[in-house]
């Protein structure tokens, strides 16, 4: 007899969430509205490590632009998919909406493992991944803006920052394109 499957993460998010809007009185059409992300987007991009072009994998999504900025974590993990970063972004979007946050909700990831790289190592991989967002502009200071998670803090975030306001060097609130920096 097999046992019934674990509901991935994406789904078991999906699932609180329609025990959430079955009590409440909602307009055809919004639950699902509610429901989905506006975006995923999917980046992959080349870095010179060690003698060799080491490509890497990237995500952003954004849940809801029903305010903006829309706020939420990167994070650098081996395991980061797009089912997780789809379902972090929902969870943002919720969390500022519970508190009352006029934010919308993104995340981010990267498919690294950061012990296995120096910091320099680090700085080229942030910075590339930082360019690659940000002329998408899932990197900026009044439409998507990021903050530390599992794998990233505030040297990340400076990076990150750095990099944004090299590609857009009139932007006055080019360091408010990230929080979490130091």
């Amino acid at each position: 007899m097999s046992s019934p499957q674990e509901p991935s993460f994406r789904e078991s998010v999906d699932l609180m969430f329609n025990r959430a809007v079955a009590l409440m009185d909602l307009p055809p059409g919004l639950e699902e509205k509610i429901r989905v992300c506006n975006a995923t987007y999917t980046v992959r991009f080349g870095v010179r490590l060690r003698g060799e072009m080491v490509t890497f994998t990237g995500y952003r999504s954004v849940h809801s632009e029903h305010m903006e900025p829309v706020k939420g974590g990167i994070r650098y993990a081996i395991n980061v998919h797009q089912d997780e970063v789809e379902a972090l972004a929902a969870l943002m979007t919720y969390k500022c909406a519970l508190v009352k946050r006029l934010l919308g909700g993104s995340k981010g990831g990267l498919c690294i493992d950061p012990r296995k790289y120096e910091e320099h190592e680090l700085e080229l991989i942030t910075r590339r991944f930082a360019y690659e967002l940000a002329k998408r502009d899932l990197i900026n200071p009044s439409q998507n803006v990021p903050a530390p998670d599992m794998g990233t803090g505030e040297r990340e975030m400076a990076w990150i920052a750095d990099q944004y306001q090299r590609m857009n060097t009139t932007d006055i609130n080019a360091k408010a394109c990230v929080t979490g920096k130091p």
